[in-house]
């Protein structure tokens, strides 16, 4: 069985000078404001508390970094957890939004310590042009030792029938839910094997 025994915060940046050193295999999660990131980093490392989210969705400009290790047959995997500002919804000046998505598109492109994008998606909302922008940006830039993972989030919310749906357009699709558990340990699988030389079918 594979876990994370160990997970904690180093720091948040708002500016690319103000980033970590690229000194390990990083896992980045990016999703829209309210897709649930921050339940389901916390999920995962089975911190209830250790990402923060904002009472305001799209809010959060800061790219928070956590020290995270993979435990598996008696052995540790350290690795890096990115958590990445949620797109969409900002309530903020063109100006701020144009320089927020500036850092954050350099960030993306030029971080070579990345491994592995962890997309989130709403599993209730699987057709919206925002994510499927990301979706193909993400495909476009990704470099050939990088990997991409789509999750769809609250799953918990759907109905059997919509789950049928999703499987039946999405074959392999991963679905998880922060609040019963769901799919939470094969999503820590499947991240670890995709940082530590496995395939993602």
């Amino acid at each position: 069985m594979i876990i994370i025994n160990e997970a904690n915060f180093v720091k948040s940046a708002e500016k690319i000078d103000q980033v970590l050193a690229e000194d390990c295999s990083e896992i980045a999660f990016i999703g829209r404001s309210n897709v649930g990131k921050s339940s389901i980093i916390n999920a995962l490392t089975k911190r209830k508390n250790l990402a923060k989210s904002s009472s305001t969705p799209g809010k959060t400009r800061l790219i928070n970094f956590f020290d995270i290790k993979f435990k598996k047959d008696e052995k540790n995997y350290s690795a890096r957890l990115v958590d990445l500002p949620g797109f969409g919804y900002a309530r903020v000046s063109k100006s701020i939004k144009y320089e927020w998505q500036k850092t954050l598109t350099q960030f993306i492109k030029e971080r070579v310590s990345i491994k592995l994008f962890v997309h989130l998606v709403d599993s209730r909302h699987l057709d919206l042009k925002i994510d499927k922008e990301v979706s193909a940006y993400l495909h476009d830039i990704r470099r050939a030792d990088q990997k991409i993972l789509v999750i769809f989030t609250k799953s918990d919310k759907l109905k059997q029938k919509d789950i049928s749906l999703l499987k039946k357009i999405y074959p392999n699709s991963l679905m998880v839910s922060s609040l019963n558990g769901k799919g939470i340990q094969k999503a820590t699988d499947e991240i670890f094997n995709a940082l530590f030389g496995l395939d993602i079918d």
